[in-house]
């Protein structure tokens, strides 16, 4: 039993000025974390407890299927620069020399670490398979901090990572954490789904996240209702519906129109009363690959004009690590022609891909269309009467376009959803990255060397902390989960000057305390309406009021996510709460 007079819960009645999504507001004002430093937090008592508890949640889950180790979050430079990373992760690694000049970073993954430990101890197929994991303190210089504990430059994590000596056992691995995954987010009380997602910087194959819809999210998701489909905006697919072509005019060639000052797809769809899906819209980039001394390369994407380009999907097209905007000179020089007015028609577009000439991108959505709109690569021009195919061709068509809400799912054809969302967890199937760059090898069953293939698993604690706020929270405050709240329930007893409500009270809290709940005895000198207002603010599920019916042998018994009451004997109050519970804490109780 704590007793809350003898606690540091410093809650406040407003929220920090800078604070703009509903968990970083309540987090602070509940006393939970307090901020260092820019995307850098304190985690006070009440945080740390709520994070003990998803933290032991996370291991009790995991050492199910793998074994617990703990890397240094203070790594050389040599692990790095045999995967590639070192260069690849940029600005975002936090970077440091020691006092002899040695380059040191502090970790954001330890794929490297793991695998050098691999390399270094696993010589046959009968040591495999092996799944490591840790619980750590990882470290990104984030740009632009924001967002309470949604955007940090130091987190915790838990990352794992599999070595299996073939693919068939890499899928083992895989679903393993998949299971994992899902009972760990489920008995942190979060409303989750799984999407699939691109690897980015990690690399690897297939990959998947655990998003929990909020808001407050930085990602889109597309998600289908009635079959289950689901995937980052990086990796959604759409069926389209079917779109009126427009009528040719003249002899249905090509007609140069007159579009002054219409450069915006909005302008000229207007001027020319036709709709966006009936425009062809250009999105110029430069491109180029990994490595400092490769050159940019210009490339056009066109799609139609109510879709955006995913870029995520267009760089793994074209075998790109980063895309800019063309800028005025690149313009001039490619397309003879300023924003706004780009299309297709005359351009000499590249045999292949990523070359010193144009390489031209066509969405397949444009398959089967005719008589569209385009820019006419001249000032204030425009055509009409364009059909893909017979008046333009192109390097490569393909899907490179994002989704929109309400187009058809790519499994079933109901509608989509999209979106926002956080993730709370990634699952990757790494494939042979890192073991063939650092040298990672076992000995098979015939005795030939051979790779072992590796796959990398990550829960981002102070998110599913997040997560659950931002799910549970109304203009009171917020409601944790039984499983991850700081306490199970909070004992109010409202008028402390009453000797015997005082009494009452703490006998009420030993009471719960020996049938093993976490009980927080609110045994201040102050009014039962401050009282009242603190445990709703700080995310306790259960109250107990101990007041005037305390006479007649009855407290009442609060529930903060139904904001209901009921009065319950005193004596009967841990079995009524073990029942609101359920088993694990009938369980846990004995």
């Amino acid at each position: 039993m704590h007793r809350w007079s003898q606690l540091f819960l410093p809650t406040l009645r407003e929220a920090p000025a800078d604070a703009e999504v509903a968990s970083h507001k309540l987090l602070v004002r509940a006393g939970y974390i307090r901020q260092v430093g820019a995307g850098i937090y304190s985690y006070l008592f009440l945080g740390q407890r709520a994070i003990n508890k998803i933290v032991a949640i996370v291991r009790e889950e995991m050492d199910t299927i793998g074994q617990e180790f703990l890397l240094p979050a203070l790594l050389p430079r040599d692990p790095w620069e045999q995967s590639g990373r070192w260069s690849a992760m940029g600005d975002n690694m936090f970077r440091l020399k020691d006092r002899k000049g040695a380059d040191l970073c502090l970790g954001m993954t330890h794929e490297e670490v793991m695998t050098e430990i691999a390399r270094k101890e696993l010589r046959s197929y009968k040591q495999l398979p092996q799944i490591w994991y840790q619980i750590q303190t990882k470290f990104r210089d984030e740009p632009r901090p924001k967002a309470g504990l949604l955007r940090v430059r130091q987190f915790l994590m838990k990352d794992a990572y599999s070595f299996d000596l073939d693919a068939a056992g890499l899928d083992v691995s895989y679903q393993k954490h998949d299971a994992v995954y899902r009972r760990i987010f489920t008995r942190c009380g979060l409303e989750f789904v799984g999407v699939e997602a691109d690897s980015g910087a990690m690399g690897g194959s297939q990959s998947q996240e655990f998003m929990v819809y909020t808001d407050a999210g930085e990602d889109l998701i597309a998600s289908c209702a009635a079959c289950g489909y689901a995937a980052n905006m990086e990796k959604a697919e759409s069926r389209l519906a079917p779109v009126e072509d427009l009528p040719p005019t003249g002899d249905g060639k090509p007609e140069r129109v007159h579009t002054p000052g219409m450069g915006a797809i909005a302008d000229v769809t207007k001027f020319l009363n036709v709709n966006a899906a009936q425009d062809i819209k250009c999105v110029a980039y430069m491109a180029r690959r990994s490595g400092k001394q490769m050159e940019w390369l210009p490339v056009a994407a066109f799609l139609r004009g109510d879709h955006s380009v995913n870029e995520t999907r267009l760089m793994g097209l074209l075998g790109a690590a980063e895309l800019r905007p063309m800028g005025p000179e690149e313009l001039a020089q490619y397309f003879h022609a300023p924003a706004g007015f780009l299309g297709p028609v005359g351009l000499q577009p590249a045999k292949a891909p990523m070359t010193t000439a144009l390489t031209v991108v066509v969405d397949d959505a444009f398959t089967g269309r005719k008589n569209m709109i385009c820019g006419a690569n001249e000032l204030d021009y425009h055509f009409r009467n364009v059909t893909p195919g017979r008046d333009f061709t192109w390097t490569m068509m393909a899907s490179v376009r994002g989704v929109n809400e309400g187009e058809g799912c790519p499994r079933c054809g109901a509608p989509l959803r999209v979106a926002k969302a956080v993730e709370v967890g990634h699952i990757f199937k790494l494939g042979y990255k890192y073991t063939e760059s650092m040298g990672a090898r076992v000995l098979d069953p015939d005795g030939k060397e051979v790779m072992p293939i590796m796959g990398s698993y990550g829960i981002g604690i102070e998110r599913i902390l997040t997560a659950c706020v931002e799910q549970h929270h109304d203009e009171q405050g917020f409601c944790l989960p039984p499983s991850i709240a700081p306490f199970d329930v909070v004992v109010t007893v409202t008028n402390m000057a009453d000797a015997a409500l005082k009494e009452a009270g703490e006998a009420l809290a030993r009471r719960l305390e020996q049938a093993g709940f976490d009980v927080l005895l609110d045994d201040r000198e102050e009014r039962a309406g401050v009282k009242f207002k603190d445990a709703d603010l700080i995310g306790i599920p259960w109250r107990a009021n101990v007041g005037k019916k305390a006479s007649d042998g009855l407290a009442e018994l609060v529930s903060r996510s139904a904001r209901s009451g009921e009065d319950v004997a005193l004596e009967k109050l841990p079995e009524v709460l073990r029942a609101k519970f359920g088993p694990a804490r009938l369980a846990m109780a004995g």
